[in-house]
């Protein structure tokens, strides 16, 4: 959701939009040896940049290119982490479920 800021002691016809900073992501990869890999960011397409460079997650480095394959968006980091760690649990058909990979 953008915010409009009106800096303070300018012309109100000077503000600009800003992109919210509320938005936490937990999202699923595939990598090139099949298996599925789950994370936490409030940065979607850096990370996957970082991912597929070979400068994410020490599990993902081993296992380049990654394929983005399910997302989920929060307001808030401890609702996307607590989110991430329900989705770590599961088994990998139930991830291939949730992903739509089955």
């Amino acid at each position: 959701m953008p915010i409009l800021v009106e800096p303070e002691g300018r012309n109100p016809s000077t503000a600009y939009v800003r992109q919210s900073m509320s938005e936490h992501v937990v999202y699923v990869l595939e990598c090139a040896d099949g298996s599925l890999y789950t994370g936490y960011t409030s940065d979607l397409e850096r990370r996957v940049r970082e991912h597929n460079a070979g400068d994410g997650a020490k599990y993902t480095r081993g296992r380049t290119p990654v394929e983005l394959k399910y997302t989920e968006r929060f307001e808030s980091k401890s609702t996307a982490m607590s989110r991430e760690y329900e989705i770590k649990q599961l088994t990998r058909r139930e991830k291939e479920r949730l992903v739509g990979l089955e």
